[in-house]
């Protein structure tokens, strides 16, 4: 099945539109630029080569595995889009027109469909003549070796073998069970040889659930057999798939920490290099550091599996959760609780964490929670993190007892109590 959807024409614009900068001397003086069509083609049978069609013949509006399709650029731009609406044009977090590229740090991984989905959240979030910076956008891309925006088993060979476990789990599990038979009665036709339909057959259980939502996003051309869209058969796999996927996130410290726990980590630091900021720019009145604040608007362009992993780990995400649908999103929103005398009595609020008020300064850094001074323990319980996934407010678990939270509000954290925070940082 996975090989029929990924000849589909779900890349109508873009595949047929590249842009390529190339050397136009040879000492490296001039270097112009080069558009080009792509056209796919396949090998017969007997070796001769053959244009490949997508529906209709058409041979230049089809996508590679692992780029972004047309919708997904729809979808991106949207999202960025939306992006300029709540934080520049609704809460003003964000300048109206950009004139400092560190106001935004902008990371992807360097998977196409990811690269690409974020260009098209920048043209959203500051499209053009918004952006008033004369370099390019600044990017940051890290090697395989060193990637953490997704659960990184190439590089981990323990999170390989807890990934596998897991997975033998849910097989083990979910086999045998009489969702899978139902499964296979209505799917099984459509499986190489007829064979059953299991959590490790061939396609697994989550390259058909892949398949599936991928062809109902793209609309009547990209449509596969009506038995794949069935209410029920959708709602079991996404159930077995996401049990698979994420449960060994909720159960065991270690896969969460070697999961997700350096991508959280370096979240919270962005966090934590903003209160220090605050302390060293208010306190000492050293306006010198104001080309060195940390940015206003951290971006990430990771993946649908971390997104789930991130959730499980801090227990907002289970079987009863839906796969996280194309352009998905976590925002994580650093609050400061201010206190601001009046004559009589003194009244809390809550602000961004921008141009406020501290009472010491000392560097916190990349430390375990229990290391901080008091003090420093003090300056960071006054600092708020919301969870918000597909713009929907998270109540994380860890969180709902008395005193790490904002009180009257559970879904603001405490920064010092947030969910992993002690597990991400070494000492």
């Amino acid at each position: 099945m996975a090989s029929e959807a990924q000849y589909r024409p779900a890349f109508r614009i873009a595949a047929q539109r590249f842009t390529q900068v190339v050397m136009a001397a040879q000492d490296g003086s001039t270097w112009e630029s080069m558009s080009w069509k792509r056209r796919l083609e396949t090998s017969g049978p007997n070796g001769q080569s053959i244009p490949t069609r997508g529906a209709g013949g058409k041979t230049s509006s089809i996508y590679m595995p692992g780029e972004l399709t047309d919708k997904g650029r729809e979808t991106s731009l949207a999202f960025g889009e939306w992006l300029r609406q709540l934080y520049v044009d609704q809460l003003g977090l964000l300048p109206k027109h950009l004139s400092d590229p560190g106001t935004l740090y902008v990371r992807t991984t360097a998977v196409p469909r990811a690269l690409e989905s974020v260009q098209q959240i920048l043209q959203g979030l500051y499209p053009g003549g918004t952006n008033l910076t004369l370099a390019p956008w600044d990017i940051v891309i890290r090697t395989p070796a060193e990637e953490t925006l997704y659960p990184n088993t190439k590089s981990c060979a323990r999170l390989a073998e807890l990934m596998r476990a897991f997975a033998q789990q849910a097989a083990e599990k979910w086999n045998g069970s009489d969702d899978m038979r139902y499964l296979s009665k209505k799917l099984g036709k459509w499986m190489p040889g007829n064979k059953p339909l299991t959590v490790d057959s061939r396609p697994r259980l989550s390259a058909v659930m892949d398949t599936v939502n991928a062809t109902l996003a793209h609309g009547p051309d990209t449509r596969l057999p009506n038995e794949l869209y069935d209410e029920r058969v959708r709602k079991v796999i996404n159930q077995i798939v996401v049990d698979e996927t994420f449960r060994g996130y909720g159960v065991s410290r270690e896969f969460r920490m070697l999961g997700v726990g350096e991508l959280v980590g370096d979240m919270v630091l962005k966090m934590v290099d903003q209160l220090e900021w605050n302390q060293r720019h208010d306190i000492l009145q050293d306006f010198t550091v104001q080309s060195s604040s940390p940015p206003r608007l951290s971006l990430s362009a990771y993946h649908d599996s971390t997104i789930g992993a991130t959730l499980a780990s801090f227990g907002c995400f289970d079987s009863h959760e839906r796969w996280p649908a194309f352009t998905s999103h976590i925002i994580f929103e650093l609050f400061r609780k201010i206190r601001t005398p009046f004559p009589s009595t003194n009244e809390s609020k809550l602000r961004w964490p921008w141009n406020v008020t501290t009472s010491s300064v000392s560097i916190i850094g990349r430390r375990p929670v229990q290391k901080p001074t008091t003090e420093e323990v003090q300056e960071m319980d006054e600092y708020f993190v919301r969870v918000r996934y597909n713009d929907r407010i998270m109540t994380i678990p860890g969180c709902r007892a008395e005193g790490k939270h904002l009180d009257g509000d559970e879904s603001l954290c405490t920064l010092v109590n947030f969910p992993i925070y002690p597990r991400c940082y070494p000492a």
